[in-house]
Parts: C-alpha cells; sequence; structure tokens
C-alpha cells in the first residue's frame, strides 16, 4: 500500500434501499490520523453508509477501497482486523461478565481453537479503562446502565485494534460527560494514525473533534470537505430544513436553531 494511499476510498458509491438512492456517487478518501463526521436528518443514509464502508451490505454502484484493495477481495477475518464496527444499537441477549464481552474485540486475532492470551485480556482490561470502566470486569453486562453498555460496546471496538474505525452515534445514551470523554478518546485513535468515521446528530459535536465532515441530504445529494467550510449555518440549515445560526464562543463556533 503506498505511504499516500488512504485507508479507505469511495469510488462513485450508491447507497440504496429497494428503490430508493439515498447516497448518490460519493467519492470519498479518508486517510490515517484523521475523523470524519457524518450527518444528516433521520433515514438519510448514514448507518446504511456505515454498513456499506464495513462490507454488510453492496452498494449498488461503484466501488469501495481498503488499503488500496477493493473491498470484495478481503476475506472477512482480515477485514475484521483492519475494521471494526459499532451499531447504532446493540444488543447482548445472554449473560456474560463485562471483560467477557470486551474480548468478543479480540476474537479476529485470536487462531481457531485458541483461548484468549494475557496480552488478548491485557488490551481488554486496557480499553475498558479507557472507557471509565476500570472495575467492571467481572460485573454481568446486563446489570450495566444503558450508558455503561454503551461505552463496554465502544470498549470491545478499541479492543479490536483496527485502523479503520466505523461508529455510528458513539454518543448514543451517553450523558454530556461521556460524550465529550467518547469523543476524546476517538480523536486520540485519530491522532495516533487511524481513520475514524462517526455519525452523529450534534453540529457542535463534529466541528469540535472532526477534521472533516459529510452532509448526507435528501434524493442522494451529498457535500464533502473540511469542517470549517462545510458546517455553516446555511448548509445545517438546509441539510435539516431548520433555520441555523452560528456564534463565535471562547474561540470556537457555536451552532444553534433559530
Amino acid at each position: 500500500m503506498p505511504a499516500d494511499a488512504p485507508l479507505l476510498e469511495c469510488r462513485s458509491i450508491e447507497v440504496c434501499i429497494g428503490s430508493r438512492t439515498l447516497v448518490r456517487g460519493l467519492d470519498l478518501r479518508i486517510g490515517g490520523g484523521s475523523m470524519l463526521a457524518i450527518l444528516g436528518p433521520n433515514g438519510s443514509g448514514k448507518s446504511l453508509s456505515l454498513h456499506t464502508f464495513a462490507g454488510l451490505r453492496r452498494a449498488k454502484a461503484g466501488e469501495l477501497l481498503i488499503a488500496g484493495r477493493p473491498l470484495h477481495e478481503w476475506p472477512r477475518r482480515a477485514l475484521a482486523r483492519e475494521l471494526a464496527l459499532l451499531p447504532q444499537n446493540v444488543e447482548d441477549p445472554f449473560p456474560a461478565s463485562v471483560i467477557e464481552t470486551v474480548l468478543l474485540g479480540r476474537h479476529p486475532h485470536i487462531a481457531r481453537w485458541q483461548w484468549e492470551s494475557a496480552s488478548d485480556l491485557a488490551i481488554a482490561s486496557d480499553a475498558l479503562a479507557a472507557v471509565g470502566l476500570a472495575g467492571y470486569e467481572e460485573r454481568d453486562v446486563l446489570t450495566l446502565s444503558g450508558g455503561e453498555r454503551r461505552r463496554a460496546a465502544l470498549a470491545a471496538v478499541l479492543a479490536q485494534t483496527p485502523r479503520i474505525f466505523l461508529l455510528d452515534e458513539p454518543t448514543n445514551q451517553l450523558d454530556p460527560n461521556h460524550q465529550l470523554e467518547a469523543l476524546q478518546l476517538l480523536r486520540g485513535r485519530a491522532d495516533a494514525g487511524a481513520s475514524v468515521i462517526v455519525t452523529l446528530h450534534d453540529p457542535n459535536l463534529a466541528a469540535r473533534f472532526a477534521d472533516t465532515a459529510l452532509l448526507i441530504g435528501k434524493d442522494g445529494e451529498w457535500q464533502c470537505g473540511q469542517v470549517a467550510d462545510i458546517l455553516t449555518a446555511g448548509h445545517l440549515s438546509t441539510l435539516y430544513d431548520t433555520r441555523f445560526e452560528a456564534a463565535e464562543i471562547g474561540g470556537r463556533r457555536v451552532f444553534f436553531q433559530a
């Protein structure tokens, strides 16, 4: 893979559901060391786009490359070592300890018929500590609050140690403090060389943590570029069909509905 090659690249990707085109002709290049925020109204295709990037559903048209290699050429196990997906909703249908749940993120790195090693356990424990759940290892995951379960799910993604993070509303169910902590953690992964792609509803969080933004609107239309250029009151007003205004507060641009 050339040094300047993106970790994730979309070439004229079309994301569809039934006969409806949600994203039309998406061209996107995400390199290591960057964080992309995807914003758009409900039903615009944010989640389906992430699932397409992860290889869980086929694009109707176009080509998607992971680390310079077409997505369809990746064996699933190798792909799981390269990228990790945090879905919008994570179910825990069976009783399990928190550490067992987080260790699921290590499975792509463990050979068949082998158990987790001490190194795997250390990585999972470090991931729990990173999301503020140190000491929760032996708790039944079903006894956790919604926010704690969300943080445990994020820990499992961190334990997977991918180069590409795909996170669908990672701040879902988190209180304001933990929202900031989660995004600071992901920003740190980007600064360390990963590609981080998140869907968000709050443009202020996107403006604060992301480098670039992808706005997915109606009828398959989209805009992508640097946060300073794309996240404007005018673009947000059009995107959400409601009036936004912006103000400078503490040296930071803040958006609010007028």
